[in-house]
């Protein structure tokens, strides 16, 4: 059958064509534009958006505020958790983060959500923030599963190195079956599992429940970033 469009319609169409398809080609150059630094390191967060990342759980609120991720407690919905699309198993995350005091949270590494476990709740490693006067930001707790792994109870070097109100800086090596945390430089947890081997990286927001008084606590989280290892 003889076409009857134009010219001009058909030129039209054609820059069209072309123009979406370099737009999407810059789109995935930009997915992929990270290159790891000198140290091997890559950026799990690029400072004004959340790509990368998807939420699960519960309803806090995440956004971005001067180049930082923040997480505010929202009253009567269980732990939030901003979660990487990716999984990881071996590596080395770095991170900085400045919680509000009275509101708990924790980094989740090696973490699952699957549908045949508790309806998807978020299970596996958590490296605790903790501005409690316990102090155990930097030990390792299962979330959902088995509880505390390693506290820090008889770690009074690392208790003592997290800095209330102000920023803080977790090293979280994972590699075969050994996790190892330390807060500001300081040595915290040293722990040897193998019950979860590979999965994503977790931001948690902690539910508050129905208290009021903690509605609007916030957590930081920046400089985010990671170096596989084999």
């Amino acid at each position: 059958m003889r076409s009857t469009q134009s010219p001009l319609t058909i030129l039209l169409t054609s820059l069209a064509v072309v123009a979406l398809g370099a737009t999407s080609v810059r789109a995935a150059d930009s997915c992929c534009a990270a290159k790891p630094d000198k140290e091997g390191f890559l950026p799990l967060f690029d400072g004004k958006t959340l790509d990368g990342w998807i939420q699960r759980n519960g309803k806090a609120k995440y956004e971005i505020n001067d180049g930082c991720i923040v997480g505010t407690a929202v009253p009567n919905t269980p732990n939030s958790f901003l979660c990487t699309k990716k999984d990881y198993d071996n590596f080395i995350l770095e991170l900085e983060f400045k919680v509000d005091e009275g509101l708990n949270s924790g980094v989740q590494i090696r973490s699952l959500s699957k549908k045949d476990y508790k309806n998807g709740r978020v299970h596996g490693y958590q490296v605790e923030i903790d501005p409690s006067s316990r102090a155990y930001s930097g030990g390792i707790y299962d979330e959902g599963r088995r509880g505390w792994l390693c506290d820090l109870k008889n770690n009074e070097d690392a208790r003592k190195a997290f800095k209330p109100q102000e920023w803080n800086k977790f090293r979280i090596v994972a590699k075969g079956d050994a996790i190892k945390t330390w807060i500001n430089g300081v040595p915290a947890a040293d722990l040897e599992d193998n019950m979860t081997p590979k999965g994503f990286i977790a931001l948690q927001v902690h539910g508050v429940g129905k208290d009021k008084n903690k509605e609007g606590l916030q957590v930081r989280w920046r400089n985010i970033r990671i170096k596989e290892l084999p």
